[in-house]
């Protein structure tokens, strides 16, 4: 994925807590809960909800948030299209991090059953 150097720097200064009202109503339009939704950010970073809480209150940027989490072993496993782009050919890590967490949530939104959403077997 080539993008430009301003893309990247925007992506690294968005904080969590500005997206994270979208990935809930986007789940919760399509009958998912704000459970589920801390559960998936859980398993991709390594934040317990209360940390998740904090991290919002925080208003820390992307770039903090994915600096400082613990990034699940299987999350190379996330494959597909996530705004037009291949999250596996995505080349600069944080960018990287920040579209798995949106395919994860994707997947939440379609429905996905969590055991698949977590690449277990």
């Amino acid at each position: 994925m080539n993008v430009s150097k301003s893309h990247e720097e925007r992506i690294a200064k968005m904080t969590f807590a500005s997206v994270f009202p979208h990935y809930l109503s986007k789940i919760e339009k399509k009958g998912r809960t704000e459970a589920e939704l801390y559960q998936v950010i859980e398993w991709l970073t390594g934040y317990n909800e209360e940390k998740q809480k904090e991290l919002i209150d925080e208003k820390v940027t992307f770039k903090i948030f994915f600096q400082n989490a613990s990034l699940n072993s299987n999350a190379h496993l996330i494959k597909g299209v996530i705004c037009g782009y291949r999250v596996e050919e995505i080349e600069n890590p944080l960018t990287q991090q920040v579209r798995y967490l949106d395919k994860l949530v994707d997947e939440l939104a379609k429905g996905r059953k969590m055991e698949k959403i977590f690449r277990v077997a």
